[in-house]
């Protein structure tokens, strides 16, 4: 069974993203940024990792899950397809149709749509971000792990990491990692 991973920058008070969806105000370092490009190469968006990449090089995962919201922060940039070395799925019940051929939407039956995701061979399943997703997989017990990447600063309001109020789950802290500018990645698996 494919793990899903629910890989996110985070602040230190716990938002993934500012209430207008942004997150330009998590600080940058670039020896934290380097890492990130060598660890997790398939999880930085093509503008920003450029194009003429292929699958081989994901080291972690071969599919990405994303909100509605999180997916239009690319398309607010006129980035379609933000992630195309990865299977790429949207989760949506207000978009009509994808607005690229290489991006699913999912309208309804998300849950159904993961597990059987999950069945499939291949690398993890990113979820890349959007609260009310994340929230909704959590409940399903469709969270496998969790990669925090805790960036030193703190918004006051903002998106977090679950929309509403989920059932308590225990988590088990398999690696960590500190970098001198204050950011910190901390990976965790759901507790048996």
């Amino acid at each position: 069974m494919r793990p899903v991973v629910y890989f996110v920058a985070i602040t230190l008070d716990g938002f993934i993203a500012r209430e207008d969806g942004s997150f330009d105000a998590f600080p940058w370092d670039q020896e934290y940024g380097e890492e990130l490009f060598a660890s997790f190469p398939e999880t930085i968006p093509v503008h920003v990792r450029g194009a003429g990449h292929d699958r081989s090089e994901n080291r972690w995962f071969d599919t990405v899950l994303m909100g509605r919201e999180t997916y239009e922060v690319g398309l607010r940039e006129d980035i379609s397809s933000p992630y195309p070395t990865l299977d790429q799925y949207v989760f949506s019940s207000t978009m009509s149709a994808s607005p690229h051929e290489d991006v699913t939407l999912v309208r309804d039956r998300a849950a159904d749509v993961v597990k059987a995701l999950r069945s499939e061979s291949g690398k993890g399943i990113w979820l890349c971000g959007g609260a009310h997703l994340a929230t909704s997989l959590l409940s399903g017990g469709l969270i496998d792990e969790m990669i925090l990447k805790i960036n030193p600063v703190v918004f006051g309001r903002g998106i977090p990491l679950f929309r509403r109020p989920v059932t308590p789950v225990r988590w088990t802290l398999s690696q960590s990692k500190v970098f001198a500018s204050g950011h910190v990645r901390l990976h965790y698996t759901r507790s048996p």
